[in-house]
């Protein structure tokens, strides 16, 4: 996210620059200096869309691997008074051993 925030505003100032540059030598007669700043801005969006795109896949790729892999939920139904300890261990109501990875609901 900070590079996101770092490299948005960069690439977007650049562009800016480039193409008041090309405007600028486009009323000077430098056509060639102005095609190439044009085709600089053309290619560092096209760059800057790349980047952006390849970096919000991976990390959506990795938040649904995270999401798979640790959202294990187990709900755990407290003890009643009123029920005997043998009818308990029928309705699974023992406790069970939790690892760290389990979230109680």
């Amino acid at each position: 996210m900070v590079c996101f925030l770092f490299i948005t505003p960069l690439a977007t100032i650049s562009g800016w620059l480039c193409l008041r540059g090309a405007v600028d030598h486009l009323h000077f007669s430098s056509r060639l200096e102005a095609v190439g700043l044009i085709a600089l801005t053309v290619a560092l969006f096209t760059i800057y869309l790349f980047w952006t795109l390849v970096s919000f896949r991976y990390h959506c790729r990795l938040y649904n691997e995270w999401r798979r892999t640790n959202q294990r939920v187990i709900l755990l139904i407290p003890k009643s008074v009123n029920i005997p300890s043998n009818q308990q261990s029928l309705l699974g109501l023992h406790s069970v051993k939790r690892n760290s990875k389990e979230t109680i609901v």
